[in-house]
């Protein structure tokens, strides 16, 4: 009479599920050591019981050196899957900028008014993008250069005004005058001294 066929699921029964444990192990074991011998193969197996206990087994050498030997094959599999995805990603890279720079050299032609072939719409659509692009960051950089320019302006201001200041106290020190008469403060034209606040000037 022929076997039925096993369902496969847990063994409630704790005794048959330990009596199948240790069954199914040494078979698994016998199995392993026999296909290493006929394949000439490296075969490492754990096997953790139901109470965490170990069971291994190395057909060559130790299990520390396979485990070892796995770890540095996968490192190099990973690693050349990481390298095989940068790869691709140049490649891509590279396509784009070809298209690119085949869009700007089309789109040059037109600007200049001595166009080779014509462009499609979504090339047109493309271009006016990049022009909006570089229109943006040229008056970023514009504004950008005006307000280092204006600030450097106020700081000369700043350095020029300390510097009146300074001459009308030593004016009035020298002179022996309290108060600065109206047509002196009123005075345009300039006054030198040699200090290091004018030298700041020429900086």
């Amino acid at each position: 009479m022929a076997r039925g066929k096993v369902q496969l699921k847990r063994i409630e029964n704790p005794v048959h599920r330990q009596v199948t444990f240790c069954k199914r192990r040494a078979g698994l074991l016998k199995k392993a050591k026999e296909l290493s011998v006929l394949c000439d193969a490296e075969i490492g197996i754990m096997i953790f019981s139901t109470h965490g206990k170990l069971y291994d087994l190395a057909t060559k050498g130790s299990m520390e050196g396979l485990i070892e030997r796995y770890m540095k094959s996968t490192r190099e599999a990973q690693i050349g899957e990481a390298e095989a995805k940068l790869n691709q990603e140049l490649q891509e890279e590279i396509i784009n900028l070809k298209q690119e720079i085949q869009l700007l050299q089309k789109g040059l032609g037109y600007i200049y008014g001595g166009r080779t072939e014509d462009m499609t719409l979504d090339e047109f659509h493309a271009l006016e993008k990049h022009l909006e692009i570089w229109m943006y960051l040229i008056r970023s950089a514009k504004m950008q250069i005006m307000f280092q320019e204006i600030q450097l302006l106020k700081n000369k201001e700043g350095i020029l005004t300390a510097a009146n200041e300074y001459l009308q106290g030593k004016i009035v020190e020298q002179a022996g005058i309290v108060e600065m008469p109206p047509a002196l403060t009123g005075y345009s034209y300039p006054l030198t001294i040699q200090n290091e606040i004018f030298q700041a000037l020429g900086a």
